[in-house]
């Protein structure tokens, strides 16, 4: 067991994906979810779906939230009820060079991936703070390890997640709060659907929420997958920038050669 069991969670970002796979796998473990995103029809759909859990900290709860609403973060949360930690999986994606920028997706990408972020943890972390224990799980992305080509906006969204969860890290030192950011590589999911390269080790929506169960489990501050792309980012970040960009302009050479 995981021992997530009897425990009552705040799962923001819910609605499809990564989220909707996880809050569906969390209730399997015994965990009761309260699920929030914008399409309240879609969360009710949702908790009809999951295994009917009931806790000391009562059952499954839809709460619909908007994370680009300034104020709706701490009307959710109150409206949650009591919850033993908050998962942050709302993201917004679109893949985009600097050479053609949208900036209006742009905004949006910072508004949900960070901005919102924001907003959800100023509204639960110092309950959490003030009750002595809690857990915060911010999901990112491998993407947000080094530079990417294409990645214009996502890429430093997810980096400026990684960041804020150090910051958390270091900041919640001592408070009982257990802080962990999760960092995927390619999920199948209708944000990805957008991709126009291939994706090495693709993996379903419903393999990455099990992993994410597992990286919870374990209480590690970082976990990231799958394997043979998190090795290889991990690589990647120890490179000096120098020979980083090097190493991206021969790969770029070898697919103009290629094509």
């Amino acid at each position: 067991m995981s021992g997530l069991a009897g425990k009552r969670f705040w799962l923001v970002g819910a609605s499809a994906g990564i989220g909707r796979a996880l809050a569906l796998r969390l209730a399997r473990e015994g965990a009761a979810v309260v699920v929030s995103a914008r399409d309240g029809a879609a969360l009710a759909t949702l908790v009809d779906e999951m295994a009917p859990v009931r806790t000391e900290r009562c059952e499954h709860a839809a709460v619909r939230l908007d994370v680009t609403d300034r104020h709706g973060a701490a009307a959710a949360f109150e409206a949650a009820g009591e919850v033993d930690g908050v998962i942050y999986c709302a993201g917004a994606y679109e893949p985009m060079s600097a050479r053609r920028p949208d900036v209006d997706a742009l905004e949006t990408m910072v508004d949900v991936n960070l901005t919102g972020a924001l907003r959800v943890l100023a509204a639960c972390v110092p309950a959490f703070c003030e009750r002595g224990s809690g857990r915060i799980l911010l999901v990112g992305s491998l993407a947000g390890y080094r530079g990417l080509p294409g990645a214009w906006g996502y890429g430093a969204t997810k980096a400026a997640l990684i960041h804020l969860a150090e910051n958390l890290r270091c900041d919640l030192r001592g408070s009982g709060l257990t802080v962990q950011v999760c960092n995927p590589g390619f999920v199948a999911t209708r944000l990805t659907d957008k991709n126009r390269f291939r994706m090495p080790f693709l993996m379903t929506a419903e393999a990455a929420a099990d992993r994410i169960v597992r990286g919870m489990a374990r209480n590690r501050f970082e976990f990231a997958f799958p394997f043979a792309i998190a090795t290889g980012f991990g690589f990647l970040t120890a490179l000096p920038r120098p020979a980083y960009f090097a190493l991206l302009e021969l790969a770029g050479d070898r697919r103009g050669r290629v094509k």
